[in-house]
């Protein structure tokens, strides 16, 4: 059989439609763009948004088990796999648990890294971030909530936040919604210092429901919420991390290894 390659896009999925727009479709697109010759699928890896979403829709979008098997079918005899998620956590684990089940319907499978991967996509991480939120004065903060995990790879949200101290943005802080650090440990070490507006942004690729509701919701436990209790005048940018082109690129820069 001929050598057929092919990528598969594989990402955590969202319900909402404007920013799977801006973010996860904004990749592929970018990913389709950067490798015209060759096919490009997508899979996702929540299965419960994949059921609402053909629930509310009727759109079928495939999990990696089903994405694979149509590119078997389809004649790829190699794949690339890029995930979209944040770190090497459950989700990739999973994500390459479920691709090496079909590992034997290929002659080769390779695995592109996640968005923070080693120290020098952090440093890259942070610089973008620091370019993009340029509107956060000194005098403010600006706390960029990760998601979180029980996985060991959730080290790399406090060794993000310690970066972006060492590298000249002391007013750019990470905590997390299900995981150490936690807003309550950001708003500790704030005490400290003479802030006065808290800017609040998702470090998710989309801004999905953490961002609009953990984040920005109107609850009494909302991220804004307490932040508005502690004192802080507080302003929400609903922007995910996948919308930024420089993030886009950092994602094909893992994919252009393994090709």
């Amino acid at each position: 059989m001929q050598a057929k390659n092919g990528i598969l896009v594989v990402s955590f999925g969202t319900s909402y439609a404007d920013t799977r727009r801006r973010t996860l479709t904004a990749i592929e697109t970018r990913v389709q763009a950067c490798y015209p010759n060759l096919p490009v699928y997508s899979a996702w890896t929540s299965k419960m948004i994949i059921k609402k979403i053909e629930k509310n829709t009727g759109e079928k979008i495939l999990t990696v088990t089903e994405a694979l098997t149509l590119m078997a079918q389809d004649g790829i005899t190699d794949v690339s796999i890029q995930p979209t998620h944040v770190i090497n956590g459950i989700e990739n684990d999973c994500m390459k648990e479920d691709a090496n089940q079909l590992r034997h319907l290929f002659h080769s499978m390779q695995f592109g890294t996640p968005l923070v991967s080693c120290t020098e996509d952090m440093r890259i991480l942070i610089q973008t971030i620091a370019d993009t939120y340029q509107e956060v004065r000194k005098e403010d903060a600006l706390i960029l909530m990760g998601h979180g995990s029980e996985h060991h790879s959730n080290t790399v949200y406090a060794a993000l936040d310690y970066m972006c101290k060492e590298m000249g943005y002391p007013n750019i802080h990470v905590g997390t919604v299900e995981a150490y650090p936690t807003l309550a440990n950001v708003l500790e070490f704030l005490k400290e210092r003479p802030v006065k507006t808290l800017h609040l942004a998702p470090f998710m690729i989309v801004a999905g429901d953490h961002a609009m509701n953990d984040m920005a919701g109107e609850e009494e436990n909302s991220w804004r919420s307490i932040c508005e209790r502690n004192g802080y005048r507080t302003i929400c940018h609903l922007q995910g991390l996948g919308e930024i082109p420089a993030v886009q690129e950092l994602f094909i820069r893992h994919l252009k290894k393994i090709l």
